[in-house]
């Protein structure tokens, strides 16, 4: 059958505009997929990310999405420069959990430490990513080769999971306290599409910031999280929100006809 060349067009641009619309808003049936994830995995590639920092009731969550009766969890607490009181807060919180605890420290010497970050990191079944300074952490991980690493554990299906700066790392970038004076952005992995802001209404500063900067273009539409709320993204897409109590929440933040659509994400509770 023939088609005219403006009936093509017009089809072709409907399409487009179909894409274009599907994938500006997060939360959207669709939102596409980032550059760091294969076009066919094998299995889920699952990130779990959460405004706050890490609790029981994240880890335990986190655990649970490997499907496994007591998968192994890795928290890595570089953002807080391996603070020891931050690892044994994740080892008192998993004590009682089905799960096995572990903890990748990057203040290392090669006389006492025989295993690779590689090693370590893909004998997981979840990696959590700790709060701290989202800068400091991305520097040392760069350095060091962990961000590589992590690329391969989720490609591998690990589940990848954090809060705070252990959220911002998953995405392209988000607001951050990694700075003196004031907040500014940090780039993550970009495993995520999307831009990214925790504590989200924690502060009107912080939601403010982040919505200017979406609404100049200067970062991509994204995801703001309050401190006891999460999303949960599997190869490259939102599926779901959750949350500890009603009074926190996610949201999605984006541009439409030229202003700020900030859209609250249903969220399943959790415990």
């Amino acid at each position: 059958m023939f088609y005219s060349h403006r009936t093509v067009m017009a089809v072709i641009s409907i399409l487009t505009g179909f894409i274009i619309l599907s994938t500006a808003i997060p939360g959207a049936a669709r939102t596409g997929q980032a550059g760091g994830f294969d076009a066919g995995p094998t299995k889920d590639q699952v990130v779990f990310a959460f405004g706050g920092d890490i609790n029981k009731s994240f880890v335990r969550y986190a655990a649970a999405l490997t499907g496994l009766a007591r998968p192994r969890v890795c928290y890595l607490p570089t953002a807080s420069a391996d603070n020891v009181y931050n690892i044994n807060y994740f080892y008192e919180v998993c004590h009682d959990l089905p799960l096995e605890p572990y903890v990748l420290r990057v203040w290392v010497s090669s006389y006492y430490d025989t295993l690779s970050f590689e090693d370590i990191l893909l004998s997981m079944d979840v990696l959590i990513v700790g709060g701290g300074n989202t800068l400091n952490m991305m520097a040392i991980w760069k350095a060091q080769g962990i961000d590589e690493v992590l690329r391969k554990a989720l490609r591998k299906g690990i589940v990848l999971a954090g809060g705070s700066a252990g959220s911002i790392c998953w995405f392209e970038n988000g607001l951050s306290d990694s700075r003196p004076k004031e907040l500014s952005l940090v780039d993550g992995l970009a495993i995520l599409g999307f831009s990214h802001c925790p504590h989200y209404s924690s502060d009107g500063n912080r939601k403010k910031l982040y919505q200017e900067m979406i609404l100049a273009g200067t970062i991509r539409a994204g995801y703001g999280c309050d401190e006891l709320s999460g999303i949960l993204f599997k190869n490259g897409e939102f599926v779901k929100a959750v949350s500890l109590n009603e009074k926190n929440n996610s949201f999605c933040v984006s541009v439409i006809n030229g202003r700020i659509v900030e859209k609250k994400l249903a969220a399943e509770k959790i415990e």
